[in-house]
């Protein structure tokens, strides 16, 4: 009768056991691991979902944005080393000026707007200074499409 006992009292023992730590998601593969299983984890993760910060999209680099962009006007352009080098740095210092405009938050958005275009016609008159005149005349027709890209895809599909 006492060993009865002692194996009922044990088993009612190992049942309570597990039952207390499937609930707080001590392994039972539950995806909780060691934290506080559906009520308490649940509540910790969603209060510092609504505590952090939403993240800031990454940066692209200058030199990779610049990169791409020769990689599509070399061939265009037919441009020697020399020139591809030299482009690529007016564009560099461009860009990097151009995102240093966007950034700075005591000037008004008319006034960035301005800026950029002003220095917009300051790159393209430095990187004409590399181009010969056919050259400049392709790169013309580049940045026009590019300001206008819904005229140009309608002009090459009449061709």
């Amino acid at each position: 009768m006492k060993n009865l006992k002692s194996i009922f009292s044990t088993i009612v023992l190992l049942l309570t056991f597990t039952t207390v730590t499937a609930q707080y998601g001590n392994g039972y593969g539950n995806g909780y691991g060691n934290g506080y299983g559906n009520g308490y984890g649940r509540q910790r993760l969603d209060s510092d979902l609504r505590n952090s910060e939403p993240e800031k999209p990454k940066e692209i680099p200058v030199e990779v944005t610049v990169a791409e962009i020769m990689k599509k006007m070399k061939p265009e352009l037919k441009l020697d080393a020399l020139q591809e080098i030299a482009v690529g740095n007016v564009m560099k210092e461009s860009i990097r000026e151009q995102g240093i405009i966007i950034k700075d938050e005591s000037v008004g958005q008319e006034q960035k707007i301005k800026e950029i275009q002003a220095l917009s016609e300051t790159t393209t008159r430095k990187i004409n200074e590399y181009l010969n005149p056919d050259q400049r005349d392709l790169y013309k027709k580049i940045m026009e499409e590019a300001q206008n890209p819904k005229s140009s895809r309608k002009s090459k599909r009449n061709k």
